[in-house]
């Protein structure tokens, strides 16, 4: 719809002379100007492009990577759109295979057809179908800035003709025959799958916990860093690496402890190159006779098989890194008592003769009790042997250049928190009162809450990761991120405490509980969803808040649906360490231009599955929510910043007729 013509007076355009003059640079004459607000109109009453959201991926690289390239079945959607009744199941599976894993799959193709001229015009002529309808959603300048150089200008004649147009139906063949003629017909199906997985999706938000349990959180960050349009908002395990980075000796602890735990030392020795050979000598050294069950990693889902030796060797480095993270830790709470967690100083509350430890005014049996490195006259206190290996380790994260890599993109796509087209996304948590109000949390001295809490925290996070030592208050934010990671009143963590020394040395599972801090249950509720989009300057009608960090257990009937829609928690365990909790294997989020689909999946086998098999992930549309009307590019944030420029430029075109501003020809 063409905005009505609006009248600007002389006096209003001079009091914005200043910046007219600079728009004039970049559009110097009435016709330059002109044909910028047709451009900007007409992207605007295009069809909103979809955004893709998902959360808590835990380093399961392979199910990442195939929901991203299926797009959480919008792909296969569109193919079943296309092709409907015309192709069988079997053709319309083998299609989107194809488009998902086009080298692998041209592999076992050439191994079976038996005409493979045919397959490829067939091939060629459905793919430029499928993309010719997902880039429908887009300028040409768009598309043609995600086109492959090489077939570049094929694509363009591919996409913007048609077999079916008498005039140029020849010509549309013949493209097609020479690719095959030529011998690029892979090349070109590569492209163009990939071109398609490019264009299925404009926009791509990670809520949060890349890191950590999973075999390939590493793969999962090159892939992010390379993603033409994604944002980040962090969670606590990626937060928790940040602060590794940063150089925090207990999130160094931290990181290795569950990367031992789960037998995850891909991501560490291949991943980031960590050498872990220090480590393991003094752990096969210290705990060479200890008992090491309560250490045994979790390898169910380690990419390598380990030996009986190499799971002793794990489990002797995973000891000997929980003492150290316990001891760091008391080190830490003692150093910092605005934290207010001198309590977690647990080795000193272990009575050593008795083999004990108290916990809130309880005494409960220890499981293990043999602990060399530790001086029961000063618990926390790191061993001469300890305290050179945490500085190895410290230099080796700090001063590791994939690792900064990674990290400087989680600084440049990251956030506390987004608020994208009516939806407000955070990882886990505003802090709230018991009585549904912003809970004040102290940071450094000062006191926040709601929005301005995560915009202090966002700053602060910056500045730790920033490896200048000369930046004000760094050392300080270094320290901070330990808290993020589990402190009570850390928005990214909102529990009572995190109950790691219990879960390995108690038997007593009350003293494992983690009491959820007050969002968790009130967020349910509308009115308080309401106070805190109010809070974040988005509308209640319409707008959702969306999380993950707290798994949704399917399997006990839990539902991802919140707040009567108002929140939506799609956290369902796309980790494989969470699936036997939630029964599922994640939920993703699909909002395009009709409106909303929370997906739910089922567990994904493998990539070679898939690829052999054709074996997607089996999916369900778990909610529905479709807009009255199809939402255009206008009805979008991005929209609203076009139409500002609209309103500029008809500025600009005033001040040219009026002779305020002279055209430059």
């Amino acid at each position: 719809m063409i905005p009505q013509h609006i009248h600007y007076s002389t006096a209003e355009l001079n009091r914005e002379m200043r910046y007219l003059q600079l728009l004039s640079r970049s559009f110097p004459t009435i016709a330059v100007a002109s044909t910028e607000i047709i451009n900007l109109e007409a992207i605007m009453d295009l069809p909103k492009g979809t955004e893709h959201f998902l959360t808590d991926i835990h380093g399961e690289y392979e199910a990442f990577q195939h929901v991203l390239k299926n797009a959480s079945g919008t792909i296969k959607r569109k193919v079943n759109e296309i092709f409907g009744s015309t192709l069988r199941e079997a053709d319309k599976k083998a299609l989107c295979t194809l488009i998902y894993y086009p080298r692998e799959k041209l592999q076992l193709v050439k191994l079976t057809e038996a005409d493979i001229s045919e397959w490829y015009e067939i091939t060629l002529n459905r793919l430029v179908k499928v993309c010719r309808s997902v880039s429908s959603k887009y300028t040409r300048s768009k598309v043609n800035k995600a086109l492959p150089k090489d077939f570049s200008y094929i694509i363009q004649e591919l996409l913007h003709g048609s077999e079916e147009d008498n005039n140029q139906s020849a010509y549309y063949k013949q493209i097609i025959s020479t690719i095959i003629y030529t011998r690029r017909a892979d090349a070109f199906i590569i492209e163009m799958c990939l071109l398609i997985q490019r264009l299925a999706i404009d926009s791509l938000h990670i809520v949060g916990d890349i890191y950590d349990r999973g075999p390939g959180a590493h793969i999962i960050m090159d892939t992010i860093c390379c993603y033409h349009n994604v944002d980040i908002q962090w969670g606590n395990h990626d937060v928790l690496w940040m602060g590794a980075f940063a150089g925090n000796n207990a999130c160094i602890a931290n990181v290795l402890r569950i990367s031992l735990r789960y037998g995850n030392l891909d991501t560490l020795e291949e991943g980031y190159g960590l050498n872990m050979l220090p480590l393991a000598t003094f752990a096969m050294d210290t705990y060479s006779d200890s008992d090491l069950g309560l250490y045994s990693p979790r390898i169910n889902n380690a990419r390598r098989i380990y030996t009986e030796k190499e799971i002793r060797i794990i489990a002797q480095m995973h000891k000997a890194v929980s003492v150290i993270q316990w001891k760091l830790e008391g080190q830490m709470v003692k150093r910092h008592p605005e934290y207010k967690m001198t309590d977690r100083s647990l080795l000193d509350n272990i009575d050593w003769s008795n083999g004990t430890v108290e916990l809130e005014g309880k005494t409960y049996p220890l499981r293990d009790t043999d602990f060399p490195t530790v001086d029961p006259e000063n618990p926390t206190r790191l061993s001469p042997e300890e305290e050179k290996l945490v500085n190895h380790l410290n230099a080796s994260f700090t001063n590791n250049e994939k690792l900064k890599k990674h990290v400087d993109g989680l600084l440049r796509h990251g956030s506390m928190y987004l608020s994208r087209n009516k939806n407000l996304m955070f990882h886990a948590s505003i802090p709230l009162n018991a009585d549904g109000t912003f809970r004040d949390v102290a940071v450094m001295g000062e006191t926040f809450r709601g929005r301005a809490l995560l915009d202090r925290i966002d700053t602060l996070i910056q500045t730790a990761c920033r490896t200048n030592s000369d930046i004000p208050d760094r050392e300080e934010s270094v320290d901070y991120m330990w808290y993020l990671w589990c402190g009570p009143d850390s928005p990214l963590f909102d529990k009572s405490k995190m109950a790691t020394f219990e879960r390995y040395l108690l038997d007593d599972s009350e003293a494992h509980r983690e009491e959820k801090g007050a969002y968790y249950t009130l967020s349910n509720e509308e009115s308080v969803c309401d106070m805190i989009l109010r809070e974040f300057g988005l509308p209640t009608e319409g707008s959702h808040i969306i999380n993950g960090h707290v798994p949704v257990k399917t399997i006990q009937g839990e539902n991802p649906v919140k707040a009567n829609g108002k929140r939506l928690v799609i956290d369902g365990g796309f980790s494989k360490a969470y699936q036997s909790q939630t029964g599922i294997a994640g939920y993703t989020l699909v909002y395009h231009s009709r409106g909303f689909q929370l997906v739910q999946h089922e567990p994904f086998e493998s990539r070679q599955k898939a690829i052999e098999e054709g074996q997607d992930i089996i999916s369900n549309t778990v909610l529905n929510e479709y807009n009255e009307k199809r939402m255009k590019v206008r009805d979008t944030d991005q929209g609203r910043i076009l139409a500002q420029q609209v309103t500029d430029l008809d500025k600009l075109l005033a001040a040219y007729r009026r002779g305020l501003i002279k055209e430059d020809n």
